[in-house]
């Protein structure tokens, strides 16, 4: 078990799978599951259970430091672990100290500072932040749209497999419609190119719909809306492919537009979603429409972004702005 291609690790891996887990979920379940059994000196999981799975999660949360989001993912890759793969019933694992860490309050940009980066940006990349900041999407759900999942006449986009393995439904602004039609030929083009390559093998698929639908990953349909520049061997089964394009460097091109606006914030790509939920709130929605919208599954993940629209500190007025209105009156008088 001394790495990731181990046997035990590989057999994980295909359970995962053929359950149409997404490879995200499974590389994720695998990191933690490596980490915890590297923990305890690769000792097989098989020989151990509650008591190891507590000491594990507590020195997370005491040495390490992490997230209470990050702990609990930890805690999700062992429960698979050893409640569907070992089918070992892990049991009662309570007893594990919780992270003391505080969530951070997310940075939200003005929607003067959205329009600069949207002005600054071009073309397909102007597209994609426009549909991270109109449609609220995470940006894995971004780059993972299919031809598809873009509904122009309803103006909604379907999102699949998301956060939690959830679908859900989120809004399109009308004002990308145009833009949209435009990015499909691109894609169709693009596609037209790909099949006339010998060994083409189509885009992924899952396994359960390519075995339903074994001529789809050749259709525009299955296509990724935003498809990466160029070919590439699947690393799991060595077939010829487009995947989509690759979030972190999308990450990277919203960080230098914002350098380049001199906006004075932290920003990412997941900066736009919040500023999506802020805005929304802002405008009057109902932060239980907003909360479907981002595809939450507790209001209280939500409802931190009312604490960025409340003045100042939990909605308390300054004592300095009453002095300082009373000085003004002062020097009038």
């Amino acid at each position: 078990m001394s790495g990731s291609a181990s046997p035990f690790l590989e057999s994980i891996r295909g359970h995962m799978m053929v359950r149409c887990y997404s490879r995200r979920t499974v590389g994720t379940y695998l990191y933690w599951i490596r980490y915890f059994i590297v923990f305890h000196q690769k000792k097989h999981p098989k020989d151990m259970g509650p008591g190891e799975v507590e000491a594990f999660l507590t020195w997370l949360a005491v040495e390490r430091n992490v997230a209470a989001g990050t702990q609990a993912i930890a805690l999700n890759a062992l429960a698979y672990l050893y409640n569907k793969f070992l089918e070992q019933p892990l049991g009662d694992v309570s007893g594990f100290r919780r992270t003391t860490r505080q969530p951070k309050l997310p940075t939200v940009l003005t929607p003067l500072e959205v329009k600069k980066i949207l002005t600054h940006l071009e073309g397909t990349h102007r597209l994609m932040a426009a549909m991270l900041y109109g449609s609220g999407l995470r940006r894995i759900e971004l780059v993972r749209l299919r031809v598809k999942d873009v509904d122009l006449d309803y103006q909604q986009l379907r999102i699949w497999q998301a956060k939690g393995g959830k679908h859900r439904l989120t809004t399109l602004a009308p004002e990308l419609i145009q833009l949209l039609r435009a990015q499909i030929l691109r894609v169709k083009s693009c596609l037209l190119d790909d099949l006339e390559i010998a060994g083409y093998g189509g885009v992924w698929m899952p396994d359960a719909l390519a075995r339903k639908y074994p001529s789809a990953s050749r259709e525009l349909a299955w296509q990724y809306l935003f498809p990466a520049s160029r070919l590439s061997i699947d690393p799991q089964d060595k077939v010829l492919r487009r995947h989509h394009y690759d979030e972190s460097s999308f990450n990277k091109i919203i960080r230098s537009a914002a350098k380049a606006c001199d906006i004075g914030k932290p920003v990412s790509s997941h900066t736009l979603r919040h500023s999506f939920a802020t805005h929304l709130l802002q405008s009057g929605a109902d932060i239980r429409t907003v909360q479907q919208q981002l595809g939450h599954s507790d209001v209280t993940t939500t409802e931190i972004y009312t604490h960025v629209l409340q003045r100042g500190a939990q909605g308390v007025r300054s004592p300095l702005s009453q002095l300082l209105k009373g000085l003004e009156q002062t020097a009038l008088g």
